[in-house]
């Protein structure tokens, strides 16, 4: 299985492909950052033996010394920490127009030809597994002696970043966008969402709107909503966005996402069918709260015409509302 939309974030998951492809890898983490770095701690770079590479850990600026190290890595089996630091005018040269500094763990994936000290392939199988079915885990990297370890979150988990002599990686599961109504607008909004990042899941118990031939390697439940969502369930990673334009399709839902702490819940149609909305879930007892959880009409007011434009709305409100959550 590959996942070439959604690269960026799904590195570990590509190094497992690369590596059933017979290929060698490294893969590079941002673990600290100081000034105007382009991208943020935890950003990932997945390197070959080829040079072929995926992901970033700079937005060019420095990936080209990270692929020269991360060969030499491949070939010693030895992890480095690299360390990229400028200012003034080295850092317009660097590529940091405005200063900044970052610090690059490279890591081989398996024991390699030298002294093996590289991240083992079942401990990455492990984390992908983990992250597949959406369990949180904290992967932890010593720095001085590259000891490895997979954990449980604890009650107050570190942030991501360098810890007394620790690199600690806290995995949220993957963000996901619940779908509710196979139409044209989600035709254009998947390969958006997918692009970002999200997994995605389908539903629409229509079946001749819910066909792989409409929606390609995607996930798709020929049902409701209520007896789908009960199953997968919805935690604070899903946005649910409901399309379809049928009470019985899309209020179920909505009402999934009121009983979970889904961070984006939004619903597709003009002022007057959201005020209709409303008032239907209101009479089935449910109060302002939940009610002021609907984005509606969903999207930001663009003026978006056509599935296309009302797709970009959607898209943009959901990176907002999981960038800012509380604005």
């Amino acid at each position: 299985m590959t996942h070439p939309l959604s690269s960026f974030d799904r590195i570990p998951e590509l190094a497992l492909d690369w590596i059933a492809q017979g290929r060698q890898v490294a893969i590079a983490t941002v673990v600290s950052t100081w000034g105007s770095a382009p991208r943020p701690t935890g950003s990932q770079m997945l390197i070959a033996d080829s040079g072929a590479i995926e992901g970033s850990v700079s937005g060019g600026c420095v990936e080209g010394a990270v692929v020269i190290e991360a060969q030499e890595a491949l070939r010693t089996g030895l992890p480095v920490l690299l360390e990229f630091g400028v200012s003034g005018d080295d850092a317009f040269s660097a590529g940091l127009a405005c200063g900044g500094e970052i610090k690059v763990l490279v890591e081989p994936v398996g024991e390699g030809h030298g002294a093996g000290h590289g991240l083992p392939i079942a401990m990455l199988e492990e984390l992908v597994a983990a992250r597949s079915t959406r369990t949180r885990i904290v992967y932890e990297v010593t720095l001085d002696g590259w000891a490895r370890c997979l954990r449980a979150p604890g009650d107050t988990e570190a942030e991501i970043g360098i810890h007394s002599g620790l690199y600690i990686h806290p995995h949220e599961p993957p963000l996901r966008l619940i779908i509710a109504g196979a139409v044209h607008v989600a035709q254009a909004l998947i390969p958006m969402a997918q692009i970002v990042g999200f997994d995605i899941v389908l539903i629409d118990p229509r079946g001749a709107f819910a066909t792989q031939d409409r929606f390609p390697d995607v996930t798709i439940y020929e049902d409701y909503p209520d007896d789908v969502l009960p199953q997968i369930g919805v935690d604070h990673r899903t946005a649910i966005v409901t399309l379809a334009h049928d009470p019985k399709i899309d209020d179920p839902a909505l009402e999934a996402g009121f009983a979970s702490d889904a961070f984006y819940i939004g619903a597709l149609g003009s002022r007057r069918t959201q005020g209709q909305r409303l008032e239907r879930l209101s009479a089935r007892g449910y109060g302002p709260e939940d009610l002021r959880r609907i984005h509606g009409p969903v999207g930001l007011d663009i003026g978006a015409l056509g599935p296309a434009e009302i797709a970009v709305s959607i898209m943009a409100e959901l990176v907002a509302r999981h960038r800012r959550p509380l604005s």
